[in-house]
């Protein structure tokens, strides 16, 4: 292979790369993986999803995230009270160091609520993430169809 076909191989593989970035995102002791979202309509709420992966040697904690899309961005868990399944804000979720947590449909997950614009599948949602240490965190939120119950099968190259 020549030096020019061999600089054009990698230049392609890394154009590859670059693309599918930006659905995950890293801060110095946090990795985001799969961030997704389901469609929601202009106005109305809609939950971003994700695992939270502590690569650092001590614990930190997601304290709060926001959208410039979302009115009132908020932490929320879902919780049984009786017969009824509940939302309320949470203060924080703790990554313990060395492990991770997942944020789902059902559980913990990132609320945003008075949409500014709808959340289409196959579009991004903008979130910043804050953490304790780790700092702010920039994701990409992929979107899926309205019923989606877990992120979309991601393609390796």
């Amino acid at each position: 292979m020549t030096s020019r076909r061999r600089a054009l191989s990698s230049l392609s593989m890394l154009a590859a790369l670059s693309v599918a970035a930006p659905l995950a995102a890293q801060a110095p002791g946090i990795a985001v993986e799969q961030p997704w979202a389901r469609a929601a309509l202009l106005g109305g709420n809609g939950g971003a999803f994700l695992t939270l992966r502590n690569t650092g040697t001590a614990a930190d904690r997601l304290v709060s995230a926001s959208s410039p899309l979302a009115r009132t961005t908020e932490i929320h868990e879902t919780v049984r009270e009786g017969d009824v399944m509940r939302m309320r804000p949470v203060t924080g979720i703790e990554i313990p160091a060395g492990g991770s947590v997942t944020l789902r449909p059902g559980g913990s997950h990132v609320m945003m609520t008075g949409l500014s614009q709808a959340l289409r599948a196959g579009s991004t949602v903008p979130l910043t993430l804050n953490f304790e240490r780790a700092g702010a965190v920039q994701v990409q939120v992929a979107v899926q169809g309205a019923g989606a119950s877990a992120p979309a099968a991601q393609h390796t190259h």
